[in-house]
C-alpha cells in the first residue's frame, strides 16, 4: 500500500506550491489535498497535477472534525499548512484566524493522535518570535507576537507542541521567513507592488520603509519542509530562513529596476499598527538535517516578475473577483 500523505492548505501560495514537489518528486506515494478554498484558495494552482495518479483533491474546512477524522484514518502522516495568513486582514477582525490558526489546528490534531499518524508537521511563521534588532532568532527563542494573525500561529504552534509533550504524538513545527515566488495571492508586498505597477498604478509603502524581511524562495521552503518531515526530530522546532534580508524600500527599488519604473511610482502610506521592525532566523539546525538554499534572490526575484508577466490571467481573474465581492 503507498505512503499516504494529508496536506492541509494546499491550495494556497506555499501549500500548492508544496503539493506540486511531493506529487512530482514521489510518485510512489500519495497526496491527499484538503483546502476550503477560502479567497487565497486557487485549483488554477495546482492545474498541472490534477490528473496524477497519485494526488486527490478534497473541499474542506480542517475544522469539520467528521472529515478531517476520516482522512487522517487513510494517512498516516499529516502537513498542516492551513491558515489564514494576512496580517492586515487580521488587523481589521482576527475571528477568522483565530477560528482556523487555533480551533482548526486543535480539531486536526485530535483526529490525527485518536488515528495514531506517524508524523504530523505543523507549518509556522517567523512572526511569531516579534522583532529583533540585532541578531537572529533560535528555535529556543521567546515568542512576543505583535499582531493578532502572528498571535494565532503562537497559539498553534504551542498547542501543537504540547500535544509531543502530553501525548507523545509526532509533532514537529517549522517556522519561515517571507516568502516569494510564483502563485502568491497578490494582497502580499512582492505580487501585490508587481501587479499595481502592471496596471499603471502606485505601489503603498507602509512607514519609512525601513522595516527589514529576510526574504526566502517558495520552493527552498517547500524542500526544507520535505527534509524536516524525513528527517526531522519529533518534538522539535525548525527554523528554515532566506538569508536575504532586505528594507522594504530597498525592495521596492530593487522591482522598480526589474520593471523599468522610479521612485515617483511610490504612494506613502501610515505605517502598519503593531508593525515588526526586523525578522532574522538562525537557521543552523535545519542545516544540520542536509537542507541548503539553492536560491540566487535577484534572479528569483526577476524571475517571479516574469512569471506575473507571463500569467496576467491568474492574477487578473484574481482582482476582477476582489472588485466584485467589494461591489
Amino acid at each position: 500500500m503507498k505512503k499516504k500523505t494529508l496536506i492541509t492548505g494546499g491550495a494556497g501560495f506555499i501549500g500548492s506550491n508544496f503539493v506540486r514537489l511531493m506529487v512530482n518528486r514521489y510518485p510512489d506515494e500519495f497526496f491527499v489535498n484538503l483546502d476550503k478554498l477560502t479567497y487565497a484558495g486557487n485549483l488554477e494552482n495546482l492545474k498541472e497535477i490534477e490528473g496524477k495518479p497519485n494526488y486527490r483533491f478534497v473541499k474542506g474546512d480542517i475544522g469539520d472534525q467528521d472529515l478531517v477524522t476520516e482522512l487522517t484514518k487513510e494517512c498516516s502522516v499529516v502537513v498542516n499548512f492551513a491558515a489564514e495568513t494576512h496580517v492586515d486582514r487580521s488587523i481589521l477582525g482576527a475571528k477568522e484566524f483565530i477560528l482556523t490558526n487555533i480551533v482548526g489546528t486543535y480539531t486536526l490534531l485530535e483526529a490525527a493522535r485518536h488515528n495514531h499518524c506517524e508524523r504530523f508537521v505543523h507549518v509556522s511563521t517567523d512572526e511569531v518570535y516579534g522583532s529583533i534588532e540585532k541578531g537572529f532568532f533560535s528555535e529556543s527563542s521567546n515568542l512576543h507576537p505583535n499582531s493578532p494573525y502572528a498571535a494565532s500561529k503562537a497559539s498553534s504552534d504551542l498547542l501543537a507542541l504540547s500535544y509531543y509533550t502530553t501525548y507523545g504524538f509526532p509533532v514537529i513545527v517549522t517556522r519561515a521567513s517571507n516568502n516569494y515566488g510564483p502563485y502568491q495571492y497578490p494582497e502580499k508586498v512582492i505580487p501585490l507592488f508587481i501587479t499595481n505597477l502592471l496596471q499603471g498604478e502606485k505601489v503603498p509603502l507602509y512607514g519609512d520603509g525601513l522595516n527589514v524581511r529576510d526574504w526566502l524562495y517558495v520552493l527552498d521552503h517547500c524542500s526544507g519542509i520535505d527534509v524536516v518531515l524525513r528527517k526531522g526530530k519529533i518534538g522539535e522546532v525548525y527554523n528554515i530562513g532566506g538569508e536575504n534580508e532586505v528594507t522594504n524600500i530597498e525592495l521596492t527599488r530593487m522591482i522598480f529596476k526589474l520593471m523599468d519604473k522610479d521612485e515617483s511610482h511610490i504612494q506613502p502610506v501610515a505605517d502598519r499598527l503593531g508593525h515588526d521592525r526586523r525578522y532574522a532566523l538562525k537557521c543552523d539546525k535545519v542545516k544540520t538535517l542536509g537542507w541548503k538554499q539553492t536560491a540566487n534572490f535577484d534572479q528569483l526575484l526577476a524571475e517571479t516578475v516574469q512569471w506575473y508577466k507571463k500569467n496576467k490571467p491568474w492574477w487578473e481573474a484574481i482582482i476582477k473577483k476582489q472588485y466584485k465581492e467589494r461591489l
